[in-house]
């Protein structure tokens, strides 16, 4: 297995932290402040939810049926603007109408601790904003920028949505991270899940598909090392809560979930390519270095051609990729030796 060019960064940075030495400029400081953020456990967030007082009254009709709100999961760099953004609508799963002009409490759980905080209130929209952090506004959103006095520390922090009006609610996860940080992604259906329609079977009976034997065990061990997942799915956004307790179900790091913005079925084909290679994109364009890849189909292997992952890093289950390149995987005991990886955690 190849020690990627950051890994040896790493090293160096490990042995000034043992030997007590302090770093002669900045960017040693960096290096050092990276790798210590690495190596560090996920925290469990799962304090209880906050008591969201009193309810509100709508100001306008609420849409019936049940709410299909959502929140998007974000990793930000030092110094970037941070955004709380989430969707909210009612009705059943075939056709929803967005809540719009109606406030939602934000609260945070700061660093995962467990104490939660008001950060403020968001009113959602009407439709026709603008685009923010790759999601446009088509009505019922929630932009929410958190003021400077407020900005999130290094570390990963919980956030909890609230329709003041009847307390319905959502969540996301924003993750902060210091400048070094690499990231792996992978794909979900049948990349992790046993087959491509897995989840199709499961949505309809409320059960959580099975992964793909030692497929937890590979990503953990890159955790351990020192890289941070990004669940990159063409499920449509309303599957967001769903892969989330899959990853949690199914014993895989947590991580920064991101889905489509399919109202039902998902994305596929050129389509899926195009999603996908935009999301990267946007990561890579703040500066993330995405350092492995997990697919299993050609969108998949489009989407990581197009964001320039290293043909050698990229991994895929049971799919030749002719066109670009990348390395077939039968089984995920084959990279068992990713707990082995040198250079990152040890």
């Amino acid at each position: 297995m190849r020690i990627h060019a950051h890994s040896m960064i790493y090293v160096f940075g490990l042995g000034m932290v043992m030997s007590g030495c302090q770093p002669s400029d900045s960017s040693q400081m960096q290096d050092a402040s990276s790798l210590a953020y690495n190596c560090r456990a996920i925290p469990a967030c799962d304090a209880k939810a906050p008591d969201p007082g009193a309810f509100r009254p709508f100001q306008n009709r609420k849409p019936s049926g049940n709410a299909w709100h959502r929140g998007h999961d974000q990793y930000f760099k030092q110094g970037d603007d941070q955004w709380i953004i989430g969707k909210f609508n009612y009705g059943n799963l075939l056709a929803r109408k967005d809540l719009q002009g109606e406030e939602v409490d934000i609260y945070l759980l700061r660093g995962c601790g467990d104490t939660w905080e008001k950060l403020g209130t968001g009113v959602t929209t009407h439709g026709g904003g603008a685009t923010i952090e790759g999601i446009p506004d088509d009505g019922g959103r929630v932009y929410f920028q958190i003021p400077v006095d407020k900005q999130l520390d290094v570390g990963r922090h919980r956030v909890h949505l609230v329709v003041a009006g009847d307390h319905t609610t959502t969540e996301m996860f924003i993750e902060v991270m210091p400048a070094g940080v690499p990231l792996f992604v992978s794909d979900v259906d049948g990349t992790l899940t046993t087959s491509e329609l897995a989840e199709l079977g499961s949505t309809i009976t409320g059960a959580t598909p099975d992964a793909n034997d030692g497929a937890a065990e590979a990503l953990k061990g890159l955790v351990s090392k020192g890289y941070r997942p990004v669940y990159l799915t063409a499920r449509p956004e309303l599957s967001v809560q769903r892969t989330r307790d899959f990853v949690e179900e199914r014993a895989f790091p947590d991580g920064r979930i991101e889905t489509s913005l399919a109202s039902l079925l998902g994305l596929t084909g050129s389509k899926a390519a195009a999603y996908k290679s935009d999301a990267l994109n946007r990561l890579v364009d703040k500066g993330f270095e995405i350092a492995y890849a997990f697919g299993n189909t050609d969108t998949d292997a489009q989407a990581y051609e197009n964001a320039g992952i290293p043909t050698e890093s990229r991994y895929f289950f049971k799919y030749n990729d002719k066109k670009f390149g990348g390395q077939r995987i039968e089984s995920y005991r084959e990279l068992n030796n990713f707990a082995s990886l040198d250079g990152v955690c040890e």
